[in-house]
């Protein structure tokens, strides 16, 4: 079996499997518990996980209670530019908690769809998935994954993947995990303007309107201005929507700020759920 190596581990999150345990759960333990009901699409942070670890852990908490076949993780590629979707098709990711395996019928599946390929080389130094797993392999053990990679954000790249990911996914009980982070490096201030337009948009379950705000800035300073995964985002929003999700709620805003003392130049963070809630 292919185990595609932890290229952050020891350096953005704990590389043994008892501290990072230590930390995974006082991150939950100090989380929310979120909506009750049936939670299908999450929206999660990818720092370090000290500084985005407290935030992602509302939404892993509260998806944690739910059952699923897959998690399919959806994030942008930071350091190798290419037009689509990058998949990892099969073997595992290695994790301090053991590997994670890939979901490779559900890969082989969602890799036939169009504008996404299989792309092994894009995930070598890729942590935007990555940071998902300590997560996952301390809440959810046994859950196997599909890792998928955007290059290029454009909204055509953002739709087909949302169409593939309802289509692929009608029949099986998905956790669908978009990775981001918010603004990157304004004062606390503007990013709390900035960031607080997205979780609007977030909160009222509308991508159109988080496209709209995508669009607004040129490609080169969305991930700046917006976020470096709202690409992502969007796409899992619009899936999510298809494959019968009706509600979403925003449970955790932050800022690095918040950890490092530095208020001058801060990246923002949420943590939001999507899914069918309970009435409260």
């Amino acid at each position: 079996m292919t185990i595609r190596p932890a290229a952050v581990a020891g350096t953005w999150y704990p590389a043994s499997a008892g501290a990072l345990a230590r930390e995974v759960d006082t991150y939950v333990e100090g989380a929310s518990d979120g909506p009750r009901g049936t939670i299908g699409a999450i929206v999660v942070p990818h720092a370090g996980i000290m500084f985005s670890g407290p935030v992602g852990a509302h939404a892993y908490k509260a998806a944690a209670r739910c059952d699923y076949d897959v998690a399919v993780l959806v994030g942008p590629s930071h350091f190798v530019a290419f037009d689509g979707v990058a998949l990892y098709p099969e073997g595992a990711f290695a994790c301090p908690f053991g590997p994670i395996a890939i979901d490779s019928a559900a890969a082989a599946a969602l890799g036939a769809a169009e504008g996404v390929r299989p792309l092994p080389s894009a995930h070598a130094r890729e942590h935007s998935l990555e940071m998902q797993l300590p997560f996952l392999g301390r809440l959810l053990p046994g859950l196997p994954i599909v890792p998928l990679l955007m290059g290029q954000q454009t909204r055509r790249t953002i739709e087909q993947l949302a169409h593939a990911l309802a289509d692929t996914l009608a029949t099986r009980r998905a956790l669908l995990v978009a990775s981001t982070d918010l603004s990157h490096y304004f004062d606390a201030a503007t990013a709390a303007t900035l960031d607080g337009e997205v979780c609007a948009c977030v909160e009222a379950f509308s991508p159109e309107r988080l496209t709209d705000v995508f669009e607004r800035y040129p490609a080169a300073e969305r991930g700046r201005q917006v976020g470096c995964g709202i690409g992502p985002a969007i796409s899992v929003m619009l899936a999510a929507r298809a494959l019968g999700a009706r509600d979403a709620r925003v449970l955790r805003y932050a800022h690095s700020g918040e950890v490092s003392g530095d208020f001058d130049g801060v990246v923002g963070y949420v943590a939001a759920v999507m899914g069918t809630f309970d009435a409260e």
